[in-house]
């Protein structure tokens, strides 16, 4: 991506984006939101000085020197008072690498809080979990994003990529030139409609069918037996457990007929090449690290993972989605993607930043629990950097109560949003095109961002507020940096050895290459493009099939609450929306979320197209326009998650648990739906009330 300066008629100079040809990933091009990023940069709302509330609640503007020492004087007295757990920090996939890094240190050294986690939670935790426990190591995708366009079968279970990640589809109708392409989804989405074969299922019933893929596979002996015996561990415990799910009894759970679900293993086991690659669908569930593993354990037992072109991945969707979960802004996790409970990777980090490892903070809350014990008793002050957790958290209710009871609430960003309402300090930060830093992509693949315009007067880099904060509280020294580059060089030094391995990295050869895949263990090391071709990442170089079977969803539909409900993203907007429902041509080409229903399920509910629908369940109610679709089930709502208020889809979600990653339920909850207007009520058509 490359901004250009346009001069109009008037003298006025108009910043544009233009995607790089020459960008492997991309190839130039750019979703609608890329293309419209740069009107952000000089928005009239833009955030520019720092505010404090006063004792009236009222905002008033403040000096930068003023706001820090407010915040700095405030989480000294609270620490004191209560010490140092009392304090939590909330990050975010969308910061640079050096500033993730950066915030864990803070964390850990400067506050001494184990409260630490980030948006990614929420996104692709899952995905990590079932990857570390299957391969030894967590790379969204072990393999180059061009890759996909080679293999002869590409199965996309929970990913409508055509909207979410416009510009991968390139390599996706690549693929489907020439090979088969499977798309799992309960709504027949765009990406679907491009498939070969859609498998519409049951919403939650992810885990059993891939369990029912495998036991075909089994049945059919498409078993790569030698692959299995070389290269894993423990399959015969997953042998046993998967010829339980008959295709009769998984065709009941989940709706998928046997000829699709034999047809799709069909092409998996017999193409020379096969991909599988999962979104939030069904990693966003309580046992979404479960149903990941199932789906390793499909691909080890097909014999793929590792082979040219083949294997399992996971398609993530922020800026820095990767890198931000690999360098100490998770509360399980230290830089390096080395792990916080590890006596030996303790020891490492806590060298490199000059302390004793037993003064290091153990394991804290995941994102969820950390906002849910906000208040008395629990954390009293939270930094946000980032994120817009009043609206993109589940049971958004329950969080903004816990919001409202904190003592002290700081929110970092460059335009205002939900969170903000609730607090106390707000600091003007930079915007992507202001200030350089490296990003991580799914790929694994390090990028050097330049600073591509001037930044306003005003706003600060997030490294900034951290290095302030951190000279306030008196660790300054720690914390003295010339720039990005130099907290990046001692990230090197402390990731060195680790799993997500950026040592011999440098920003120099980053502009050399056009960047580097992690590992990269020394300077003359060229990186890891490709992994698992010859090991995988446990001592002993196996990969492990995993025992994991179907169980229900944290909350199923019943006689009071008898539909499903779903989320999922729109083209035109991103995440919560804060920045892109403010971009003039987003919000013309998608004004409002709609709420998908079935024609069956809307003449049921007496509602036509365009008329407004409430929806309950039972944490809270929204209120939207309907959007009648054949392409959703009849059983199934599904609503886009990216605006606030009465319109907040996560007003219905449920906070039930991943036991290994934390992630929240977004996915699935129950919920009952009625007819908003008087007209349609008169019709008697209300469905689960």
């Amino acid at each position: 991506m490359t901004l250009e300066r346009e001069i109009g008629a008037d003298g006025g100079a108009e910043i544009k984006i233009r995607g790089d040809e020459s960008f492997p990933v991309n190839r130039g091009q750019l979703c609608i939101k890329g293309f419209n990023a740069s009107t952000l940069l000089t928005h009239g709302e833009r955030l520019l000085e720092p505010r404090v509330r006063d004792r009236s609640g009222a905002w008033r503007t403040a000096g930068w020197d003023a706001a820090l020492d407010f915040v700095a004087e405030r989480l000294l007295h609270i620490r004191a008072e209560h010490g140092p757990e009392a304090i939590g920090l909330f990050g975010s996939g969308g910061l640079t690498n050096e500033k993730a890094y950066l915030l864990g240190k803070f964390a850990r050294l400067a506050i001494r809080t184990p409260n630490i986690d980030y948006n990614g939670r929420y996104c692709m935790a899952s995905a990590a979990a079932g990857q570390n426990l299957a391969f030894g190591v967590d790379r969204g995708l072990p393999f180059p994003v061009s890759d996909i366009a080679q293999t002869k079968a590409l199965l996309l279970w929970g990913s409508n990529c055509a909207e979410t990640m416009p510009p991968i589809m390139q390599w996706v109708q690549a693929q489907r030139d020439h090979g088969k392409l499977i798309v799992v989804d309960p709504r027949q989405t765009d990406t679907a409609r491009a498939a070969h074969l859609h498998l519409q299922l049951t919403p939650g019933s992810d885990l059993a069918l891939a369990n029912g893929l495998l036991h075909i596979a089994l049945i059919q002996k498409w078993i790569d037996e030698d692959y299995v015996a070389r290269r894993t561990t423990g399959f015969d415990a997953v042998r046993r457990t998967v010829l339980s799910y008959h295709p009769g009894h998984v065709e009941r759970l989940t709706g998928v007929p046997f000829e699709k679900m034999r047809q799709t293993v069909e092409w998996l086991a017999r193409s020379p090449s096969a991909m599988l690659l999962s979104g939030r669908g069904p990693e966003q569930q309580s046992k979404g690290s479960d149903t990941v593993l199932a789906f390793t354990n499909l691909m080890l037992a097909l014999g793929k993972v590792g082979l040219p072109n083949s294997g399992y991945g996971c398609i993530t969707g922020q800026g820095n989605g990767q890198g931000g979960r690999e360098h100490g802004q998770k509360s399980d996790q230290l830089p390096g993607y080395r792990s916080i409970e590890n006596a030996e990777d303790r020891e490492h980090v806590a060298r490199v930043w000059g302390m004793e490892a037993s003064a290091l903070p153990g394991k804290g809350r995941s994102a969820f629990e950390l906002l849910d014990s906000l208040g008395s008793g629990g954390i009293r002050a939270l930094l946000v950097f980032g994120s817009n957790v009043a609206v993109a958290s589940p049971d958004a209710r329950r969080i903004d109560e816990r919001l409202r009871s904190l003592e002290l609430l700081v929110v970092c960003d460059a335009l205002e949003n939900e969170t903000m309402q609730h607090a106390h300090v707000v600091l003007p930060v930079l915007q992507w095109a202001e200030e350089e830093g490296t990003l991580t992509n799914l790929e694994g693949r390090v990028l050097h961002r330049r600073r591509a315009v001037r930044p306003p007067a005003g706003p600060r880099s997030d490294l900034e507020v951290i290095q302030g904060l951190a000279e306030r509280i008196g660790c300054g020294e720690a914390f003295t940096f010339s720039g990005p580059q130099a907290v990046f060089d001692e990230l090197r030094r402390a990731s060195a050895g680790g799993r997500a391995d950026y040592s011999g990295i440098t920003y120099a050869k980053l502009d050399e290459k056009g960047g580097v895949f992690w590992p990269c263990p020394s300077l003359e090391h060229a990186g890891t493009e490709r992994m698992f071709a010859d090991r995988f990442a446990h001592a002993d170089g196996r990969a492990r099939f995993t025992v994991v079977k179907h169980r229900p969803a944290g909350e199923e539909p019943d006689a009071d609450y008898p539909l499903y409900f779903t989320t999922g993203r729109y083209k035109e907007q991103y995440n919560s929306g804060a920045q892109t429902r403010r971009v003039g041509r987003l919000v013309d080409a998608r004004p409002e979320p709609r709420l998908e229903m079935h024609p069956t399920l809307a003449r049921r509910l007496g509602v036509a197209d365009g008329e407004r629908v409430i929806v309950e369940s039972r944490r809270g109610q929204i209120e939207l326009r309907a959007l009648v679709t054949a392409r959703i089930r009849p059983d199934t709502l599904f609503a886009p998650f990216h605006w606030g208020g009465r319109r907040a889809a996560n007003l219905l979600t449920q906070a039930a648990l991943d036991p290994r990653s934390r992630m929240p339920e977004f996915k699935i909850c129950a919920v009952r739906a009625r007819a908003a207007d008087p007209v349609a009520t008169r019709r008697d058509a209300t469905v689960g009330t």
